[in-house]
């Protein structure tokens, strides 16, 4: 072992890299582990044209091994799934977002059991959204060779360049997470890596409501009622069309067109080839359709729609700066990241809603750090 400058052992780099080449050998190393030794991973893929990420590579370690595994291993293991989806089996990964979303589409597995090292971090006072080499330069002074981060990972051979970074994207990990445990264990601040993270992996999780697609484009905010509602049947359908052909949004239609169309509501193809920037190749595939959708929109009772939440007001705003000085002195004595303590949107939504009580996000291991600003907040927002 290596012994950095915090005092945290680091695994030395494998003189040569290995391979789990089959499901069975996948499987007995997992059985082999022990009980609650927690497992390091990652994974890299490819989706620059797809909506959907295609695995190209999964890194596991675990009780002293580094491993490399093909897709079609982990695949073929049921052991493997079981593994994501045991909340008992701790695993560390860093910045964990788009791993989850290949899991669940590549494997229909809800993972469990996360710690997200790069939220672990923030908590411990390194910053908010550190990069993952950074962060092991500053930690264990060793500098990752990054020139094969946005290398194919979907051609064969593999390079030794890439499996050499492959391996180092997990051979810090767990030397990260003691580094982590340790800091926030003096801050009283254990239980929170592990609840923040179970957030974020339930909330990634939540199934996608298509017909609710249309609220996350902001910038639709000051269409009309009847607009939105077609809106609201634009960015379902192109939800459904991108995991039909699986290509990214903007490949099928982009947020400002979609919101354009909304807005000019066409009622023929020469006024839907009117609008500025619409391919011509849209046109002809999805033409006719799209002006369904718009008749639909236009027609459909608004008595009860939910609108696209508008930007805070003069006077929001004002009290929103208000509201985050409060949030900024406990992210200050934390020294924690105000956008992990209260991030913009979760704090408007307080001044939106005019209390802090109640958001389901303010609770848990946020409530004790808020409890002496809780009070002021409330006095500040309520109507």
């Amino acid at each position: 072992m290596n012994q950095s400058h915090t005092g945290i052992p680091v695994p030395p780099a494998p003189e040569t890299i290995r391979w789990l080449e089959t499901p069975e050998q996948l499987d007995q190393w997992l059985i082999s582990l022990p009980a609650g030794c927690r497992v390091s991973l990652d994974t890299e893929f490819e989706r620059v044209s797809t909506f959907h990420p295609i695995p190209g590579l999964v890194q596991l370690g675990g009780a002293g091994d580094f491993w490399l595994l093909e897709p079609h291993v982990a695949e073929a293991s049921a052991r493997f799934r079981t593994m994501l989806a045991d909340s008992d089996r701790p695993k560390l990964l860093y910045a964990m977002s788009e791993d989850l979303e290949l899991f669940r589409h590549w494997l229909k597995v809800e993972p469990a059991g996360l710690q997200d090292l790069q939220i672990g971090a923030a908590l411990a006072g390194a910053g908010f959204s550190v990069g993952y080499a950074r962060l092991v330069e500053s930690l264990f002074g060793e500098t990752l060779d990054k020139s094969v981060t946005r290398s194919d990972w979907l051609s064969r051979p593999l390079s030794p360049e890439q499996q050499r970074y492959a391996v180092d994207d997990i051979r810090y990990l767990e030397p990260l997470a003691n580094w982590v445990t340790e800091k926030l264990r003096e801050r009283n601040l254990e239980h929170a890596l592990a609840e923040e993270s179970r957030r974020f992996a339930d909330e990634a999780a939540a199934p996608d409501d298509v017909d609710r697609h249309y609220l996350k484009l902001r910038g639709g905010w000051t269409l009309t009622l009847a607009q939105q509602s077609v809106l609201q049947r634009l960015a379902a359908w192109r939800e459904l069309e991108c995991h039909k052909v699986d290509r990214p949004r903007n490949r099928v239609l982009s947020d400002a067109l979609m919101i354009a169309i909304a807005e000019r509501c066409p009622r023929s193809l020469g006024e839907l080839n009117d609008i500025q920037g619409l391919p011509g190749g849209i046109i002809k595939r999805y033409g006719e359709h799209l002006l369904a959708l718009v008749r639909a929109g236009k027609e459909a009772d608004t008595a009860n729609f939910e609108s696209i939440q508008r930007p805070l007001t003069r006077d929001q705003q004002a009290l929103y700066k208000q509201v985050k000085k409060c949030f900024k002195k406990v992210a200050e004595e934390y020294d924690i990241p105000l956008e992990i303590l209260a991030p913009r949107k979760r704090a408007e939504k307080v001044i939106q809603d005019q209390t802090l009580r109640g958001q389901e996000f303010f609770e848990g291991w946020r409530t004790t750090l808020l409890g002496p600003v809780a009070g002021e907040i409330e006095e500040l927002v309520k109507p």
